[in-house]
């Protein structure tokens, strides 16, 4: 019985050193907080000011006494000092904690001819390639010379493409960028 307390205890304080939350520190002060995101928002000493919050499509969560707060492109190191800023009107000498609870926001769309098209939730960061693997691969009838990844950048849509032949092939590597939030892959 000593033995399998003592494998629990190394387990869950693994679990914990290694970040196997939803998000560890090291990846919070990187991380940039989107539309669904769920956070956990608590100031020390006061219960009435913790709480579970989910950013808004529009990038923004109400919190008492403060109101609207956009946390859409905010680290969760940014958003912690603007709440201790805005909450300090309040409260003297606030000490905010932000958590990401569940990450909702990281999503890639991978369409056209491969087996599992859809929507895919990033959880770490993932290449073209792993995306093509995530869905399920290329059909037979697809073309791997001619994939586009359509990428947003505020008003603006660039297209990168992607030659899957090459890439399978140890050529052409560069071009298996790293996703990023609503990338959409098309495989004609």
């Amino acid at each position: 019985m000593g033995t399998l307390m003592s494998r629990a205890l190394m387990l869950v304080c693994f679990l914990l050193l290694s970040g196997g939350g939803a998000a560890s520190a090291g990846s919070e002060s990187r991380y940039t907080i989107g539309p669904g995101d769920v956070l956990d928002v608590s100031v020390w000493k006061d219960d009435a000011l913790s709480r579970s919050v989910v950013v808004f499509p529009d990038g923004q969560f109400s919190f008492p006494l403060i109101g609207e707060v956009v946390a859409e492109g905010k680290t969760v190191p940014e958003l912690r000092k603007e709440l201790e800023g805005r909450i300090a009107t309040y409260v003297p000498d606030p000490v905010v904690s932000v958590d990401v609870r569940q990450l909702n926001s990281l999503f890639v769309y991978v369409i056209g001819r491969v087996n599992s098209p859809g929507r895919f939730l990033l959880n770490d960061d993932i290449s073209v390639l792993q995306a093509l693997a995530m869905a399920g691969g290329l059909t037979h009838f697809a073309d791997g010379s001619e994939i586009k990844i359509m990428r947003r950048n505020g008003t603006e849509t660039r297209t990168l493409l992607f030659d899957y032949d090459k890439v399978i092939r140890g050529e052409g590597l560069e071009y298996n960028v790293l996703l990023q939030r609503g990338d959409v892959i098309i495989v004609p």
